[in-house]
């Protein structure tokens, strides 16, 4: 969907409710509550709904991060588009801009769209899968201008050849750590595991119980990156683009708020070539957990 789509089709409230109750209610209107659909709409107040057997009022927001928003739906859903089709990310100072609202509207604005590209339930990756782990970020306090690695945040990533891509912000890339990901992450049945020649990956292997005729190394020090089909350049090529956004668009990440910038990067990256991207976005946000502001800072 295109931004002229967008500010077209939803340019109203009621346009904007219309859609997000089809996307939440699809057999119709449901009550939060007792969860009956004996609703009604109240004739003095369209955008109400009316449970008739727990005499609860409510509108298609309630419980949602849309909820007690001073801002309108219509640009909440600008928002949206403008943070899922930009493939290396939409900077807050962008978004403030773009909407014409203060940063400290525009910064919460983004990160309740974040919240809710976080994926639960997500399903084993199998095939040919590489594994590969980077270092994100610049300077810290405490630490000297050599530092490097020890100054920075590491990131895990995880990529089915063909399928979805996950990373995850961890404390460190030993062993122990390395093997929890591919346990939680890399199916059984898994035909290849390919990793470099990072010295705690057969340990992680091994924690992982992966078979040793099933993990393939390419060897970056020897300068060969392509041995056929063994290769990490599927895994680097998204360590690439997030980090183009963090450079490019971001500029500066706190440790913090590290794991929804990855969420949010690997939402969009998964469903890059699906045409309900907008619409599945929307779909996840009247559904996930509202992020209040003040657990936001905390």
């Amino acid at each position: 969907m295109t931004l002229p789509e967008v500010t077209e089709l939803f340019s109203t409230d009621d346009k904007c409710r219309e859609i997000l109750e089809r996307l939440r209610w699809p057999l119709g209107p449901e009550c939060p509550r007792c969860k009956t659909r004996n609703v009604v709409r109240l004739s003095t107040n369209i955008k109400l709904l009316w449970c008739a057997d727990c005499d609860y009022q409510f509108s298609v927001t309630v419980g949602t991060v849309f909820n007690d928003s001073h801002l309108p739906l219509s640009k909440w859903f600008i928002a949206v588009l403008l943070l899922v089709e930009a493939r290396k990310g939409f900077s807050a100072n962008q978004m403030k801009r773009t909407l014409g609202v203060s940063y400290k509207t525009a910064w919460y604005l983004c990160h309740r769209i974040r919240a809710a590209m976080k994926e639960y339930d997500q399903q084993m990756l199998t095939g040919t899968v590489e594994m590969d782990e980077t270092y994100v970020g610049g300077k810290k306090i405490g630490y000297g201008v050599y530092a490097g690695k020890k100054a920075k945040e590491v990131v895990i990533g995880i990529r089915q050849r063909g399928g979805d891509l996950r990373f995850f912000h961890v404390a460190d890339a030993k062993s122990g750590t390395l093997a929890k990901y591919i346990q939680e992450n890399v199916s059984e049945d898994v035909d290849v595991l390919v990793t470099d020649e990072f010295s705690a990956y057969p340990d992680a292997m091994r924690r992982a119980k992966v078979p040793a005729t099933k993990h393939k190394t390419i060897q970056h020090k020897g300068r060969v990156y392509v041995d056929g089909d063994i290769h990490t350049n599927t895994i680097e090529s998204a360590f690439s683009l997030l980090k183009r956004g963090i450079m490019g668009t971001w500029h500066r990440i706190s440790a913090k708020h590290l794991p929804a910038y990855l969420d949010e990067m690997t939402f969009r990256f998964n469903r890059r070539k699906s045409p309900a991207l907008f619409l599945d976005t929307l779909r996840h946000m009247i559904t996930a957990p509202v992020l209040t502001f003040e657990k936001l800072t905390a």
